[in-house]
């Protein structure tokens, strides 16, 4: 039977439970140090990286469904780390900006988002992890492919 599916040996389930793994780790450590869901802090991420932006913008950059984006703008928003204002190019949806709150927490976290990457990824050269990411950008391109 060599059609046979061995999930120990199926990339794609490989790759979703390494993912699961390591997001569960950043998970605990930003819940704990920050009060911060995995969701919340992309968030701010993607936010702190440039200028102020949509829920829908947000929600294509990071591949997290509206509804997530949205409890998650909600929470942060309520927390004042966020503020809203209206978006001109359309009424329905508002720019998101970083509050000076919300300026000091990224650059709290900031650095230990980028110790836990060291210590994750502390086992392998530069150079494997230049072609690790590489690797990771292209299978998001097939992966988004249409058939």
């Amino acid at each position: 039977m060599t059609d046979r599916l061995i999930l120990d040996e199926f990339v794609p389930f490989l790759l979703s439970v390494t993912s699961n793994r390591v997001s569960g780790r950043i998970a605990t450590a930003y819940e704990s140090l920050f009060g911060l869901s995995i969701p919340e802090w992309r968030l701010i991420t993607v936010i702190a990286e440039g200028q102020a932006t949509t829920q829908a913008e947000i929600g294509e950059r990071t591949r997290m469904d509206k509804v997530t984006v949205s409890r998650a703008a909600i929470a942060l928003t309520q927390r004042g780390l966020l503020e809203r204002s209206p978006n001109s190019q359309d009424r329905r949806s508002h720019h998101l900006m970083l509050s000076a709150a919300g300026r000091t927490l990224y650059a709290e976290v900031a650095p230990k988002a980028k110790e836990l990457e060291a210590r994750i990824f502390s086992r392998f050269s530069v150079d494997e992890v230049a072609r690790f990411t590489a690797m990771l950008r292209r299978i998001d391109v097939v992966a988004g492919e249409r058939d």
